[in-house]
């Protein structure tokens, strides 16, 4: 699964793929210049798969993982092939998530591209840009389907569908708010639109307004609900001098600033969710590891995810809640209990289950 960090210039994006990858990126490196889209894969944390771990010892642990792009900021007029950001619109066309970096702190010494901060402003200039370059992308579909030199009775199919986004485009309409037949869905499976993928927003605040808000937040709150977007508050800032702390002093810090958990933490959780997805677990003094799959997901499929042997000669799933193991401390103490079952492959994975197949090839 991936996601594409987008924003104005100067609004933090990089120093959250930072956060999100532990990368090094130069944070700067946009502004000099550099156009080349950035990439890296982010771990999703979780306290499922660290106590595991310190229940096995496992030779080797392994998180969840979301591939994580970022792109230039998107100067206004990016669609129309202003700034260097609009060259990169093609970057996160394939992604299954949008993450939009939105300014709210202050720095006199970080010139914003539009003069001053307005959270709902930049939020709409973005939403923007992307519907304009879905409504270039139809256009210029629908200009080689007239042009062609044969227009087959499929060709047709698809211009009427796109007729039906191009008018919801022209009226401001995003596609996410369009619903479209299986086979309409079908005829446009070629084709990759940006306002028809699920955003969440983060608004990148200072430690100042971390801890005692700010003015515009009620508003900014109030219109992401509106448009039923999520919104988190992190401050890149702070998020990124705790990050080079030792665990002694990553707990103060976070203390002073009133923070219980890292934000970055809270949205890479986010993320993997708004795509859908769970884990299953495995275990054993190998590995302790979280698998990714779609929800409602069959046992025989998620095998598959580890092997396809394992899928293809599925036999049953041993399975038990992570909750359930928890509370009985031991797999031999869950199997005295009855909390360890036995599923057959049409059995719907839930998220958290710690899961041993059994198979036969």
């Amino acid at each position: 699964m991936k996601v594409g960090l987008v924003g104005l210039p100067t609004v933090g994006k990089t120093t959250f793929f930072n956060l999100l990858t532990n990368a090094k990126v130069e944070t700067s490196a946009f502004q000099s210049g550099k156009v080349s889209a950035n990439l890296s894969l982010a771990r999703v944390p979780d306290e499922r798969v660290d106590f595991l771990a310190q229940i096995y010892k496992p030779k080797k642990v392994t998180y969840a993982q979301i591939e994580v792009i970022d792109v230039p900021g998107l100067a206004r007029g990016a669609s129309e092939g202003r700034g260097s950001g609009n060259q990169f619109l093609g970057s996160i066309r394939k992604v299954d998530c949008l993450v939009h970096i939105v300014r709210a702190f202050s720095d006199e010494s970080i010139i914003h591209s539009d003069g001053s901060v307005n959270i709902i402003r930049d939020i709409e200039n973005i939403s923007t840009e992307l519907l304009l370059a879905d409504l270039q992308l139809v256009e210029t579909r629908i200009e080689r389907i007239d042009t062609g030199k044969k227009i087959t009775r499929e060709l047709m199919a698809e211009k009427e569908v796109l007729q039906k986004l191009q008018e919801s485009l022209e009226n401001e309409l995003g596609l996410a708010n369009i619903e479209l037949s299986e086979g309409e869905q079908e005829i446009l499976s070629h084709l990759d639109f940006l306002t028809d993928k699920p955003v969440i927003i983060v608004i990148n605040v200072d430690e100042q307004q971390l801890m005692e808000g700010y003015e515009s937040r009620e508003e900014a709150f109030n219109y992401c609900k509106e448009k039923n977007l999520p919104v988190f508050e992190v401050c890149a800032k702070a998020e990124a001098e705790i990050s080079e702390l030792s665990e002694e002093d990553r707990v103060e810090f976070m203390k002073d600033l009133n923070i219980k958990e890292p934000g970055i933490h809270l949205l890479a959780r986010a993320i993997y969710h708004r795509l859908g997805l769970i884990s299953f677990l495995t275990t054993g003094e190998d590995e302790v590891r979280a698998w990714t799959i779609k929800r409602n997901t069959t046992a025989k499929a998620a095998a598959g995810k580890i092997h396809s042997d394992i899928e293809r000669g599925f036999i049953r799933a041993e399975v038990i809640s992570y909750s359930d193991f928890k509370e009985c401390g031991s797999m031999v103490r869950a199997k005295e209990l009855g909390r360890l079952r036995l599923e057959g492959k049409e059995y719907i994975v839930q998220d958290g289950d710690m899961i041993n197949f059994r198979f036969n090839v």
